[in-house]
């Protein structure tokens, strides 16, 4: 990828600049009007180039414009590269792999959802106007308000805190032996 090799991060720029320039001036085909180049991706042995690419078309004929697009970069893909190889002086010239980037209509289905995202919450925030609380307006329990339910004055258990263990009274030491032992002594 071009994000590990600064150096393929550097080619990958020079070769978008290059084809997109080449794009603009050199190549006439009417069918690459509009064609953007949006990105390249160049592996860090240098031997390919993936270029992203997207097309502003009219309106309900997106489909088509994009598949002559798709033929007319790949028809004009080797003048490109030898365009690239030239400028950029390279030993090996990368491959060049041309790539629909369906970025633009992604962003096109993001901003619908959040046109409906903010439409729904301008209702709610109008439902919210009028909206009263389903038990108290504080539900939360405080100081004052007794927690539990039983009498304070029933006192039944009671925990010595004093009680150390270190009393005969604690322990039982007596050792129970069975008669058939002592009878066999």
């Amino acid at each position: 990828m071009a994000g590990t090799n600064p150096r393929a991060v550097r080619i990958a720029g020079l070769i978008q600049r290059v084809v997109a320039n080449a794009l603009e001036k050199d190549i006439h085909d009417p069918r690459l009007r509009g064609v953007t180049i949006t990105e390249v991706r160049v592996t860090n042995d240098m031997q390919q180039a993936r270029i992203f690419w997207t097309i502003y078309g009219d309106k309900g004929r997106e489909e088509g414009q994009k598949k002559r697009a798709a033929q007319a970069l790949k028809q004009a893909q080797g003048h490109l590269r030898s365009k690239v190889g030239r400028t950029a002086g390279l030993r090996l010239t990368p491959q060049l792999f041309f790539v629909f980037d369906a970025l633009q209509g992604h962003a096109a289905q993001v901003d619908d959802v959040l046109v409906v995202a903010r439409k729904r919450d301008e209702e709610l925030a109008r439902l919210r106007e009028n909206a009263q609380y389903a038990g108290d307006a504080d539900p939360y329990k405080h100081k004052e308000e007794p927690v539990d339910s039983f009498d304070d004055d029933d006192n039944d258990f009671v925990i010595d805190f004093d009680d150390d263990f270190d009393d005969d009274e604690d322990f039982d030491l007596t050792i129970i032996m069975d008669d058939d032992e002592s009878n066999d002594e």
